[in-house]
């Protein structure tokens, strides 16, 4: 096993560590350990929230999380020789839950998957569900089930939800000054267009002080992904992935967390995917001036693992970008598409006794497949869902028997 150069303690926030992680995108953050080209080593992480959520029947907790304290990050790892114009090669050697623990924080033994009230951060359907709801899965191994979705078993494709390095204080500025121009289009939509600096929940290593209060004030909140990695969801990233980051500091600053056990393609509900607490084993390594050299300047690359469930039949659903309530076209709008091929697919499983809501925690946690079908065929784009149909104890294909009508129970709910 390699040594773990960034320890968690699972029973302490992450406030409280020994040596604390950090919750904003900021280059002052002083780095928390330091490794060096070639180096092998494993970061432990902490649940996003800071455990916020618990392994019970109420929904509670995911409509009243405070999200000014994610995501809570372990890191920065400093990478010794990394240069700006450098690019991090970093490789994901293995990854899972909390090894050998049971207990009351997320990835010892369970994980969980949130709709979030449109309130409060709301996610991809939010205007069709926005309340707040969850489903708690148990870890079985490589596979999980959950009491809140009966009739479900599928194998986990885990990967970091969010991982990347620190940004320069230029770059800083320039996300800060777009995303506030960005909200102001719409100051008082909620949710938000963006997520801008807050000083409330925020943590910086071991910084105190003046020196806390200037990253409380330009610290950007590490909700999207952006130039340097970050919250990017993308399944792919798993075991065997070769990822490549811009360097836009000295040392590179390298962190991560928001570990996912499983999730579908958009993590679509926003806390989608099945959140847990554990470890990454990394590698590193450094190409000199490599930023230049291959003409990575906006955003990292990666080479995807082969570690993956073997799913061979897919039940898809299509969505084109045609509001149907209203009749209205929209040109080439991929991202409404994909909203329509998701909600087809929920009333799709609503025919089998799913709630709406069971359906759509499935789907953003199931390691369903999301594609561009379509881009150029004006005035429609067509994205496409895959749904790998052995995940069900039932066959949910079509036939003319119909659907396989049961009582599939209730998703946690809030009070």
């Amino acid at each position: 096993m390699p040594k773990t150069v960034f320890h968690v303690d699972q029973s302490k926030s992450m406030r409280d560590q020994e040596v604390p992680g950090h919750n904003r995108w900021h280059p002052d953050i002083p780095v928390a350990t330091r490794v060096r080209p070639g180096e092998e080593f494993r970061v432990e992480c902490r649940d996003w929230t800071d455990a916020q959520i618990g392994n019970n029947d109420s929904a509670n907790d995911v409509r009243d999380v405070d999200l000014t304290l994610c995501h809570m990050l372990s890191g920065p790892i400093g990478v010794e020789g990394a240069e700006p114009g450098d690019l991090l090669v970093v490789d994901i050697l293995d990854l899972g839950p909390v090894p050998q623990e049971v207990g009351p924080a997320p990835g010892q033994g369970w994980g969980y998957t949130g709709i979030f009230a449109k309130m409060n951060g709301g996610g991809f359907l939010t205007d069709y569900f926005p309340d707040a709801y969850k489903a708690i899965w148990d870890l079985h191994g490589h596979e999980t089930t959950s009491r809140h979705i009966p009739g479900v078993r599928y194998t986990g494709i885990t990967h970091p939800g969010l991982i990347g390095t620190a940004p320069s204080a230029e770059l800083l500025a320039k996300w800060n000054e777009r995303e506030r121009a960005l909200i102001e289009q719409d100051p008082q939509r909620v949710p938000p267009l963006a997520l801008p600096p807050v000083e409330d929940g925020v943590l910086a290593g071991k910084l105190t002080g003046s020196e806390l209060q200037k990253v409380a004030r330009e610290g950007a909140r590490t909700v999207p992904a952006r130039e340097n990695g970050g919250n990017q969801d993308i399944k792919n990233l798993t075991a065997g992935s070769r990822i490549f980051f811009p360097v836009f500091v000295p040392e590179a600053k390298l962190s991560m967390g928001d570990l996912h056990f499983s999730q579908g393609d958009g993590e679509i509900s926003f806390c989608g995917a099945i959140e847990i607490g554990g470890y990454i084993d990394l590698g590193v390594d450094l190409i000199k001036g490599g930023m230049e050299t291959y003409g990575v300047t906006t955003n990292p690359l990666f080479m995807p693992g082969r570690m993956e469930p073997r799913y061979t039949e897919f039940l898809t659903f299509i969505g084109v970008s045609v509001q149907h309530e209203e009749n209205r076209n929209f040109y080439l709008d991929a991202t409404l598409a994909y909203r329509r091929a998701c909600l087809n697919a929920i009333e799709y499983l609503k025919k089998f006794g799913y709630t709406g809501e069971q359906a759509y925690l499935l789907l953003g946690s199931a390691p369903i497949e999301g594609r561009i079908s379509g881009i150029v065929d004006i005035p429609n784009a067509c994205c496409s869902l895959y749904l790998p149909i052995a995940v069900f104890d039932f066959d949910v294909r079509p036939s003319v028997q119909g659907p396989v009508v049961a009582d599939r129970g209730m998703q946690a709910v809030a009070a």
